[in-house]
């Protein structure tokens, strides 16, 4: 059993994410997993789970987002 790094619960059927540049996470649950991972609007604040959008190292959870901080090109994906 391995413990979850955002709850620190213990639990049989945690699970590991390994991310960009070799950093393994461990996490008991997917809602930790997109607490620690999941990047966070740049506008409204809320935790990315979709594709969202991005402009000059920025995220945007959609265009309408990404429009209000001024990247006017930026349209959501079909």
């Amino acid at each position: 059993m391995a413990v979850c790094e955002v709850c620190s619960n213990e639990y049989e059927m945690s699970f590991e994410v390994h991310a960009q540049g070799g950093a393994v996470h461990v996490f008991d649950s997917l809602e930790c997993m997109a607490q620690k991972m999941a990047p966070i609007c740049e506008n409204c604040s809320c935790r990315i789970l979709g594709h969202g959008v991005q402009s000059d190292g920025q995220f945007f959870c959609c265009a309408h987002c990404a429009r209000v901080q001024g990247h006017a090109e930026l349209v959501d994906h079909a």
